[in-house]
């Protein structure tokens, strides 16, 4: 029940050794092995998800993605095991009934490699065996229908510690505001408001933020002129801007923010989980100047 094991080695005369082997803390996937020369350091914020169904690794992996996490899905327990080896990832969701080789083999296998015994795993099934899991390490376990509060719960754990991200969200519709700070919910979110372009440059004065969510059509100063000062000044052109926009772009349009936008997205045609997910890689890259501009519907 402890996620342990326990072995004896007796010999007649002599006596008993009774050893009893426990998991260490969330912690522990952070230590050195013992005999294996230490281990590198696992991904940060890397999840990978095993599971033979298609719609169920889009699920997790949306869930995850929306937390903050880096996902990664394999589609048996094979190509999970490999994908284990190279990416050591933060933690596994891993599911049970799968063709090629199940969950269970897949977690004695991980359980007995030194190298990857320390990575938390989650067990994912239609089929409730709870005391199995955790008996055999599991580290959680969920059933399908996946609870996506529960999901969260039991990963938000082994996240990496990190600064939130400071978002500052440039947006004349106070509704739409609030929706996409729903989205940024959580202690990796640090989100500030502007209503327009004018309130968007004074924030800036206040402080530089990781990334820039920005609104095209807004009164007093729209956000192509917003563009055009980030890129007047030095300390403000390698700011990520992402522009979400209802607006049908045209070439002109296009060609005037190319040199300072990174993404466009179309309001009402993409998912809370894919701006999520274009955060978290544009801040990771930080590279020192960014240009060139990605569509995304």
């Amino acid at each position: 029940m402890m996620g342990g094991d326990v072995t004896v080695t007796s010999e007649p005369g002599k006596g008993s050794v009774f050893t009893v082997r426990l998991p260490g803390s969330a912690d522990s996937k952070t230590r050195s092995s013992p005999g294996s020369g230490g281990r590198h350091s696992p991904n940060a914020d890397c999840v990978l998800v095993i599971d033979d169904d298609a719609t169920a690794r889009e699920l997790i992996a949306d869930h995850l993605k929306a937390e903050g996490f880096s996902v990664v899905t394999a589609a048996g327990g094979v190509e999970g095991l490999k994908l284990a080896k190279e990416l050591r990832p933060t933690a596994i969701t891993l599911d049970v009934m799968m063709p090629d080789l199940d969950g269970w083999s897949v977690l004695a296998a991980l359980r007995q490699d030194p190298e990857l015994a320390d990575i938390p795993v989650i067990m994912v099934t239609i089929v409730d065996e709870h005391r199995r899991g955790i008996a055999l390490g599991a580290a959680g376990y969920l059933t399908k229908p996946i609870d996506r509060e529960r999901l969260h719960r039991l990963v938000a754990r082994y996240r990496a510690a990190a600064p939130p991200t400071r978002v500052l969200l440039v947006e004349d519709d106070a509704l739409q505001r609030e929706r996409m700070r729903e989205w940024l919910e959580g202690p990796q979110w640090t989100v500030r408001e502007a209503a327009n372009g004018r309130e968007a440059l004074d924030r800036l004065q206040q402080g530089k933020p990781d990334v820039i969510l920005l609104d095209l059509m807004m009164p007093e100063m729209d956000g192509f002129a917003v563009v055009a000062a980030l890129q007047k000044k030095a300390d403000w052109r390698d700011i990520p801007v992402i522009v979400i926009t209802s607006l049908d772009l045209d070439a002109k349009d296009r060609e005037r923010l190319n040199a300072g936008v990174q993404l466009v997205l179309v309001k009402e045609r993409f998912r809370p989980a894919e701006l999520v997910e274009r955060i978290r890689r544009l801040v990771q890259k930080k590279p020192e100047v960014l240009s060139g501009m990605e569509a995304a519907s």
